[in-house]
């Protein structure tokens, strides 16, 4: 008897005969996926030629496999799918992440801790106890600690570049549409313009850095960088730059206003933060704040060759999305899985198996982790200490799934503790 040949796409909704899935879609997000994975199962088709995944192993697969049988997420306007050229990027990236490494790791981290401290507590004073768009500040905070933490004092202009950057980019997570670049829309030129400048700006503070005479100990990651064997291209530097701005920029900042709305929410858990002897305790809060609302909620992956995943086939192009948001919140992996509750992390408990995925996994897990981690730690504690925190509408804010995960238009006063 001969057997039934495996199918090659899985199941998937059908949508509109014209328009897909895309309306239904982009109309709620996180509620089209939620319908799909308990009617489709774990891996469901969303067209032809994209594949949604929850399940933490095959997720992990696909993150192991990247560089090799997939590519990350390509850019913007790379309609040609140029794969080769994407795998190439992907080869050396590997190579600059092992030059950055020394300046990212846990011990480079913790050498900045008043920096971070410095930079929170001039951000917050600026908000002088006005309601503030959270989110906003947050990005202001992020921005200046990364852009400190690369180039110190010459970091100056580099935070407005990386809101810029961010703010041009937005529109094209808000649509699953693809336009071609050659169309003069203000979203392109916008895009482009403010692609070139933080490029220019980045590659001359490399240049200048470069041609100064000083035998000083590296004081920050640019320093670590020209200080490494062999030293790194220019081009490189820049490269590796790039992304970790752009990286220690959008993640924290979501993460922040996450957090903030959560100690706005939970005064007990405040108390507790400002009774603890350490930041044990701020880190379990950061940790499951990361668990509950992970900022990269959603992670692609491109099929570089003819190749599979699991028990499916998957051709050059195809697109695999990975959820960690469901994942982290799948009651086959995690106890009450839609609570927030930090004591999980207490007591020697860790993540289990590979249902946690904040920072992704494999040998690209997001090289900042470390740095990230610990500056968000220094900050939950720095908050909860030093202030109290009252928001309108925290219990309204609700995380809106476009981009980096965050509460969409949470406000907040920051108001000094009396010491």
């Amino acid at each position: 008897m001969a057997h039934r040949e495996r199918p090659r796409r899985p199941p998937g909704p059908r949508g509109h005969w014209l328009t897909g899935n895309t309306r239904a879609y982009e109309a709620d997000r996180i509620g089209f996926l939620r319908r799909c994975h308990r009617e489709y199962g774990d891996v469901f088709s969303y067209d032809d030629h994209t594949l949604f995944v929850i399940d933490p192993d095959l997720t992990h697969e696909a993150l192991t496999r990247t560089g090799d049988a997939f590519v990350t997420e390509l850019a913007p306007f790379d309609t040609r799918r140029d794969l080769d050229r994407a795998a190439t990027h992907a080869t050396s990236w590997m190579s600059e992440r092992r030059s950055a490494w020394p300046g990212l790791n846990r011990t480079a981290a913790a050498t900045t801790d008043d920096l971070t401290l410095a930079i929170l507590d001039t951000v917050v004073a600026e908000a002088a106890g006005h309601e503030v768009d959270v989110l906003t500040t947050m990005r202001t905070l992020a921005a200046r600690t990364i852009a400190a933490y690369c180039f110190g004092a010459d970091s100056t202009g580099v935070p407005e570049l990386l809101h810029e950057t961010v703010r041009a980019t937005e529109p094209f997570a808000e649509s699953s549409r693809e336009f071609p670049a050659w169309l003069p829309l203000p979203r392109h030129r916008r895009f482009f313009r403010t692609n070139r400048l933080l490029g220019e700006t980045l590659s001359r503070l490399v240049r200048e850095r470069r041609a100064s005479t000083s035998d000083a100990p590296p004081k920050d990651l640019l320093g670590s960088l020209l200080a490494a064997e062999p030293a790194p291209s220019d081009a490189a530097l820049a490269s590796t730059l790039h992304s970790v701005l752009m990286g220690g920029h959008g993640i924290p900042a979501a993460a922040l206003t996450s957090v903030v709305r959560e100690l706005a929410r939970r005064p007990g858990l405040v108390a507790d933060l400002r009774a603890e002897d350490g930041t044990r305790l701020a880190e379990a809060v950061v940790r499951e704040t990361l668990r509950l609302y992970p900022p990269a909620w959603l992670m692609t992956r491109t099929a570089r060759t003819a190749t599979t995943l699991g028990a499916w086939s998957l051709s050059p192009g195809d697109d695999v999305l990975l959820n960690p948001y469901l994942i982290h919140r799948d009651p086959r992996w995690w106890p009450r899985p839609d609570e927030f509750d930090p004591t999980r992390w207490l007591n020697g408990h860790t993540a289990p198996g590979r249902a946690y995925l904040p920072f992704g996994a494999g040998p690209r897990v997001c090289l900042g982790a470390a740095l990230t981690l610990r500056q968000l730690t220094l900050t939950t504690s720095r908050l909860a200490h030093r202030f109290t925190i009252e928001s309108p509408n925290a219990p309204s804010a609700n995380p809106r799934f476009v981009d980096r995960l965050a509460p969409a238009g949470l406000r907040a006063r920051f108001v000094p503790v009396v010491q």
